[in-house]
């Protein structure tokens, strides 16, 4: 067997651990000046300015387009959701409505029927 200072897997991951080291000691030099900081920022601010811009150029395009914004929709959205709860208490109502009126006729307030006199013909009577 090959010793552990000529085999190539054992070289090759010492090779990539000082490279990672020189990498992350590189990295933290980098990144602890104050000019990191700053460019950070800057390049932060950038994007964000683009993003409002492209923001609003979408926004007039669809506006130009006849198309219904993002933020129209989202407001349609909340209505039609506000519509539908509206529509479900309804329901609610219509349903408990219902049920009481099915209530049994021998309840409270309910006009008594007459007792049932009338007999059935006698059985050689039948036609």
């Amino acid at each position: 067997m090959a010793d552990k200072g000529n085999d190539p897997a054992v070289i090759w991951q010492t090779m990539i651990g000082e490279m990672e080291k020189g990498f992350n000691s590189f990295g933290n030099q980098l990144m602890s000046s104050p000019e990191f900081s700053k460019a950070m920022n800057q390049a932060g601010g950038a994007a964000a300015g683009m993003q409002k811009q492209l923001g609003e150029l979408m926004e007039k395009y669809l506006l130009a387009m006849n198309l219904p914004s993002r933020a129209q929709l989202v407001g349609m959205a909340e209505r039609l959701q506000s519509m539908e709860n509206q529509l479900n208490e309804i329901k609610t109502l219509l349903q408990q409505v219902h049920h009481n009126s099915l209530a049994p006729a021998e309840g409270y307030g309910a006009t008594p029927r007459p007792p049932r006199t009338k007999q059935p013909p006698p059985e050689g009577e039948r036609k």
